[in-house]
This record gives structure tokens, C-alpha cells and sequence, in this order.
């Protein structure tokens, strides 16, 4: 193909930068947006001129039937995406899916094993796969630089509890969970991502706050191997901060908010340099260069499984009050 034909379903604010990443990549254009508000439809077009003239669609099914795209990229509420994922793959298209990728362990198993046989491309939605200080983070651990991971700490704080009041990611039925499963999510994969840490057991406590879905979230964690973990998810908060930190054996990473830092086993912190670090991508360009044959998946599919796994465990958790085996396969 000489252009990788995507057509967009759902236009929300997520969406956006999608699309303008997808327009402004030369080999790559947007053939067909979807909405079931035609007011968001008409807001993108309005935002990107280049969408004046593009196919609408209200049913994403007659978009997947058109013959006009070769993929989809999907930006609608996170219970939507199995379904949705499941028939793109059975029109022959390749997927790129927002996180999360599912909201239940059996989803994701049903999602990998279309995959498997379709042998399309899925690309998910988790940037930080992408980003160089996390790319650098995950070759060191890997080339043994700080020896055994011993401990990690994951904090994420937003406003999310007010921020998203009244909208769909407050609602069980589109939103499958609360923080833990939007945003929290991409905490919680990163940090598997980058340690390469199997997740055992499970201890949470979760306050909702008095709406239907999790807000605050705490978890402890074990994993395979003795590696101890704690994870805070904090949804109810004045502002945006996140904190994360690997301990080794032999050297600590500490990341805030965005900014890596390195501590040896002599306690001497230093900051990698730009040239010291991978490059960096996004998402997007993988999603057509992976279609292209020019690269591998970033953010396959199985990190959606994986994520899953560990949330469904630590809700289990909460509502039963006691420490759980984490739900993995």
C-alpha cells in the first residue's frame, strides 16, 4: 500500500492528537472518522481540514464494511474496544487500540487469540513504551546494571475523581473501573514493561468515593522471584504528579515526572544524557511503520492481558479484604 488508509472510530478528545498524528505522517491518511454525535464529527473536522470531504460514519460496523480503510483506530470507551477489536480483525483490518485494552482477563484472552489467528497488527495505546527515559530504564535492567530489581514504587495523582465527573469513565457499564483502569493503567504497565516483573500476589485497598467506580487505589504487591512492590493510584487530588522508582541491587532509578534520575551502589546520582538514551517514538508512527513490515510492535497486545491481570486481582482483593493470588496465564 502506498498509504496506511485509517479510519477513526470515536472523536472525543482523545482522539485529536490521534488524528493529527496520522494526518501529518506522509505514509498515512485518515479515509473515515465515526461518531454517534454528529457534533463531535463536525468539531474534528472543523479542527482538521484535511478530514473536509472524509466519509462519516454514526455505526462503526458500516465503517468497517466500506472498504475504505485498512485499520482502525479505536478512541471510544474502554468496555467498546473487545468488540469493536473483534470484528475490525475479522474484516482484515489492523487495530490500534486506546488503552486499556480490555476490561476483563477473558477479553484480553479472546482479543490474542483473534490476533493469532488474523495475524493483523494491534498496536495499544501506551505512549510510555515508547518514551526514551522508559526504553533506557528497561535495557539497563535488562543488561544487569542495577542486578536483581528488589523493590518498585509507582505513585500517580490526579484530579481525576472531579475531573471526569458526569462523563462515561465515572459510568461501570462504559468505563469497566475507575482510575486504576484508565490512567492508572498505563502506570501499571510501564512499570511491568520496564522491570519485566510477573506479578503473584495482590493486597488492595480502593476508596470510590461514593461514585460507582475505584478513585483511590493502593496496592502491595509480590512477584515471582521475591521482588516487593507498591503501587498508589490516587484520583482525588489538587493536582497531576507521578513518581516512580526501581530498586536493584547494585542501583536505583528514580523517575519524576518525567525527569530520570540514576543512583549507583555508591549513592552517586547522575542524570543520563539524550545521547546516552534510545530514541524515542510514539504510538502512532509504530502503528503504521509495524502495518509498513518496517518495525515490531511496541505495545502489543499481551501488555493489555497483562494489565488486566494485575487490576482484576487487586478489585478481587478490595471487595474480599484479603491478599489474592494474582490471576495470570
Amino acid at each position: 500500500m502506498s498509504k496506511v488508509r485509517v479510519g477513526f472510530v470515536g472523536t472525543g478528545g482523545m482522539a485529536q492528537g490521534h488524528i493529527s498524528n496520522i494526518i501529518n505522517n506522509p505514509e498515512s491518511e485518515v479515509t473515515a472518522i465515526c461518531d454517534i454525535s454528529q457534533e463531535a464529527l463536525d468539531s474534528t473536522v472543523a479542527r482538521h481540514p484535511a478530514l473536509v470531504g472524509v466519509p462519516q460514519f454514526k455505526d462503526y460496523k458500516d465503517l468497517l464494511a466500506s472498504g475504505l480503510v485498512d485499520a482502525t483506530h479505536l478512541d471510544t470507551p474502554h468496555t467498546l474496544h473487545h468488540e469493536m477489536i473483534l470484528n475490525s480483525l475479522d474484516a482484515g483490518l489492523h487495530v490500534y487500540s486506546e488503552k486499556p485494552l480490555v476490561c476483563t482477563i477473558a477479553h484480553a484472552h479472546e482479543v490474542l487469540k483473534k490476533l493469532e489467528e488474523t495475524q493483523k497488527t494491534l498496536v495499544l495505546g501506551y505512549q510510555r513504551h515508547y518514551q526514551s527515559e522508559f526504553l533506557y530504564i528497561k535495557q539497563k535492567i535488562a543488561e544487569g546494571a542495577i542486578g536483581k530489581v528488589q523493590f518498585i514504587q509507582g505513585l500517580q495523582c490526579q484530579g481525576w475523581l472531579k475531573g471526569c465527573a458526569n462523563t462515561w469513565r465515572h459510568t461501570q457499564e462504559l468505563s469497566g473501573g475507575g482510575q486504576l483502569n484508565d490512567s492508572g493503567s498505563h502506570l501499571l504497565a510501564v512499570l511491568l514493561f520496564i522491570t519485566g516483573l510477573e506479578p503473584e500476589a495482590v493486597s488492595a485497598f480502593i476508596d470510590n468515593f461514593d461514585v460507582p467506580v475505584d478513585i483511590n487505589s493502593a496496592l502491595s504487591i509480590r512477584f515471582v522471584g521475591g521482588a516487593q512492590g507498591n503501587i498508589s493510584i490516587v484520583g482525588n487530588a489538587p493536582t497531576w504528579h507521578e513518581d516512580i522508582t526501581i530498586w536493584g541491587e547494585t542501583g536505583i532509578f528514580f523517575m519524576r515526572n518525567g525527569k530520570l534520575e540514576f543512583c549507583d551502589a555508591d549513592g552517586k546520582r547522575s542524570q543520563p544524557t539524550k545521547e546516552e538514551m534510545p530514541a524515542g517514538s510514539t504510538p502512532d508512527a509504530n502503528f503504521i511503520n509495524a502495518i509498513l513490515g518496517r518495525e515490531p510492535v511496541g505495545s502489543p497486545a499481551i501488555w493489555g492481558l497483562r494489565v488486566i491481570e494485575l487490576t482484576e486481582s487487586a478489585w478481587r482483593s478490595a471487595a474480599e479484604g484479603r491478599t489474592v493470588s494474582v490471576d495470570r496465564s
